[in-house]
């Protein structure tokens, strides 16, 4: 009898050590205590896959690449002492940016300061534009070891915003003056290079030198830097908030993923080590790294994240993106994590039917498109035929993107969700980077029409990140689709008062709600160069109309570029507010969220930035919301016979402002492709005090609600069928009251 106690306890002190090992949350755990087997075996499953690429990675893949370096440097060791000076020449320039690539300044510096000694030996073998990429070589690798010395590790939350100036001037002048340097040369050899004037202006503004410019034919004056209007100033708080965490590039989501009713953070990295962060809100202004309790540890890469409740179970779901931009190796897999309500983590992507295929991709997008109550997945895929996932409401997928007639291949860099023309069934926009962009109208009966010409909506050709939203609010979804006709000399021509063609600007597609499209990209002040990579939507001054925010750059460490904050004014245009809000990161942006992080009724802004190569990391922007005394209100939705989530439902919420009455629209969603805002829905209300009523329409239940009992500056929670709302005192109390119903 003694015996077997002791081999029963024995036996549960090895069941909790495997359980903890493998990250498990209680819901890994049945009823009788057992392990479920397939989802521990499943989450152990995708480490070890994530641990097998990354090794892959080093040796194949260019932005991580370890193992060329390790053969170069061989080669160069053995070369002779004299002689084969060309072969010592490229051995060098090639170890050159691959040490800077890898975040090795001083190494990269030496290879490369040794090639331009060496250059006028061999000078007769090389180009002209051979010559100015060495320069070019040199200038960067310069200016990015200031930014290390300076930026990353600074503590003031100044550095790298244009102009810079303050506490964001370099302390530490050695890379700056020598990037300078050989800027001044190259420009000597190619004065109409762009690239380098734009440089050189940057560079002198990090010794808080740019007026020294102003006799210079590469100087942009201060006026045309600070083109645009006024804006209240933000300022990075992400040192003090406890998120600067430092990483390659990657996505993010906000939202309340440990349901205690105060915004969350994710964020990813796509370096093939970069583990997932999980930060949980304190509700004090800070965020704990709850990372390891989180369970996904091993959790590794993903260019973009998104969330949703997958599974309706009353808890948010993570979705990661990986293997984009690495074309034939970039079959990594995709990772569905389900949340155990507290925050914790297992990876369900074998078992969800996800994982069968692995195929580069860095955006997918959840909806109800069967308008069945629960949520689907479309996942676009670069140079691959994308996929359609349809959810059969237990927790499995099955791809049905061939029968729908969705099943295109593209280089996918967006995909989104709207219902364009009010007819029930959202309908898919596809953002391709290669080619024309396409629009798929949702028959109703699981099938899709491909009506992008009919439309006009496949511009731009060289696009990225888009989104529906209602800009004007006038009840009916627009569109946005960006350009990345990508090259910093674009961006240097415009602030130098170049013209350029419009095939370098984005489109606005002002919908009318019946189907039809017009752009208004031009009318509204959006022909503009931009190129960005993340980006979303929100309301930062809370007069409900919705601003955006665009995170820009590309793989070139020499991108360095402002990401740019774009400022709605009354649905009539849009005006450039980056310079005054201070919000102008020279750091390459992805993803993007705006949230209300500190629960004071307005949203803040973060910014995952870094670049592609570990050697560009840079760390999280957090940018605070200094208020604009107008009111707001937010709306939790809950569906019964919709999906939980509520994504895809449709919001008015009617107000009394300056003695007339207008309406603003919102649909549930997490915004832009590349960032995720939460799906509780903050409305800004400008001035008003009284809300006079709240409708809320519900696509598949084919039902509408409507209440007059809502207040400004309040959190609501309203449950799809039920006669009245639950105003909630606090952020803290939401999901308490949701849970007691």
């Amino acid at each position: 009898m003694e015996n077997q106690l002791v081999k029963r306890v024995y036996g549960c002190v090895l069941l909790t050590l495997l359980i903890v090992h493998l990250g498990c949350s209680k819901s890994d755990v049945d009823s009788t205590g057992n392990p479920q087997s397939q989802s521990i075996d499943g989450h152990a499953r995708m480490v070890k896959l994530l641990e097998e690429v990354a090794d892959q990675a080093e040796t194949d893949n260019e932005y991580f690449q370890l193992k060329e370096i390790e053969d170069l440097r061989y080669q160069l060791s053995n070369a002779p002492a004299v002689g084969m000076l060309e072969d010592k020449f490229f051995l060098n320039w090639r170890l050159g940016p691959l040490y800077l690539n890898l975040g090795k300044n001083d190494e990269a510096i030496q290879h490369l300061e040794e090639v331009y000694k060496m250059t006028p030996q061999v000078a007769d073998n090389l180009t002209e534009e051979q010559v100015n990429t060495i320069l070019m070589d040199l200038a960067v690798a310069h200016l990015r070891k200031g930014e290390a010395q300076n930026c990353i590790h600074c503590q003031t939350g100044e550095s790298c915003i244009l102009p810079i100036r303050g506490a964001g001037v370099h302390s530490k002048e050695s890379g700056s003056r020598e990037s300078i340097k050989y800027l001044n040369m190259l420009l000597d050899r190619d004065p109409k290079n762009l690239t380098a004037a734009w440089l050189l202006n940057v560079t002198h503004m990090t010794l808080g030198e740019h007026d020294k410019l102003k006799t210079s034919q590469y100087y942009i004056s201060s006026e045309r830097i600070a083109r645009g209007s006024d804006f209240p100033e933000f300022h990075d708080i992400s040192r003090d908030a406890g998120i600067a965490e430092i990483s390659c590039a990657g996505g993010s989501s906000a939202d309340d993923f440990d349901n205690d009713g105060d915004i969350d953070l994710i964020v990813s990295n796509w370096d093939v080590r970069g583990q997932l962060k999980i930060f949980l809100n304190n509700g004090d202004g800070t965020f704990t790294d709850f990372t390891t309790e989180a369970g996904v540890t091993g959790i590794t890469g993903g260019l973009n994240i998104i969330h949703a409740d997958y599974d309706n179970d009353g808890d948010l779901d993570l979705f990661i993106l990986r293997g984009a931009w690495m074309g034939k190796i970039g079959k990594y897999p995709n990772s569905l994590l389900q949340n155990d309500g507290s925050a914790r983590f297992r990876d369900v992507t074998f078992e969800a039917g996800l994982g069968d295929e692995h195929f580069p991709t860095q955006t997918a997008a959840f909806a109800d498109y069967d308008n069945d109550g629960d949520l689907d997945l479309y996942v676009g895929n670069e140079n691959r035929t994308s996929n359609l996932f349809q959810n059969d409401g237990k927790g499995h997928f099955k791809d049905v993107a061939k029968q729908a007639g969705v099943n295109v291949t593209t280089f996918a860099k967006g995909v989104v969700w709207g219902d364009y023309d009010n007819d029930r069934w959202p309908d898919l926009y596809i953002s391709n980077g290669s080619g024309p962009n396409l629009m798929f109208h949702n028959n109703g009966d699981g099938t899709f029409d491909d009506v992008s010409k009919k439309l006009r909506v496949t511009r731009p050709h060289d696009s990225f990140p888009v989104w529906f939203w209602d800009y004007n609010n006038d009840g009916h979804l627009d569109l946005y689709a960006s350009c990345y006709k990508v090259g910093v000399r674009y961006v240097a021509a415009e602030y130098f008062g170049h013209d350029l063609s419009d095939d370098h600007y984005p489109c606005l597609y002002q919908g009318d709600g019946q189907g039809g499209f017009v752009d208004k990209s031009t009318e509204l002040g959006l022909d503009t160069v931009a190129q960005p990579m993340g980006a979303n939507y929100g309301d930062l001054d809370n007069d409900g109309f919705p601003d955006f925010y665009l995170g820009t750059g590309y793989t070139e460490y020499y991108a360095l570029m402002p990401n740019r904050l774009f400022h709605n004014v009354g649905g009539t245009k849009f005006e450039d507010v980056t310079i005054s809000a201070r919000v102008g990161h020279l750091q390459k942006g992805h993803g993007v969220a705006f949230a209300d992080f500190d629960s004071d009724g307005d949203q803040d802004l973060f910014i995952e930035t870094g670049g592609a190569f570990r050697g560009d990391a840079f760390r999280n922007v957090l940018f605070e919301n200094p208020g604009f005394n107008k009111n707001f209100v937010q709306l939790k939705l809950e569906g019964v016979q919709s999906n939980k989530s509520a994504i895809g439902a449709r919001i008015r919420v009617d107000i009394i402002e300056d003695g007339k009455k207008r309406s603003i629209y919102r649909r549930v969603g997490t915004g832009g492709s590349f960032g995720a805002n939460p799906l509780t829905q903050h409305v800004g209300i400008g001035t008003a005090t009284k809300i006079e009523k709240v409708e809320v329409y519900w696509p598949t239940s084919d039902t509408t609600q409507q209440f007059e009992t809502i207040e400004p500056s309040a959190t609501y929670l309203i449950r799809e069928g039920d006669d009245a709302v639950q105003k909630i005192s606090s952020e803290q109390n939401l999901t308490q009251a949701a849970q007691s119903n």
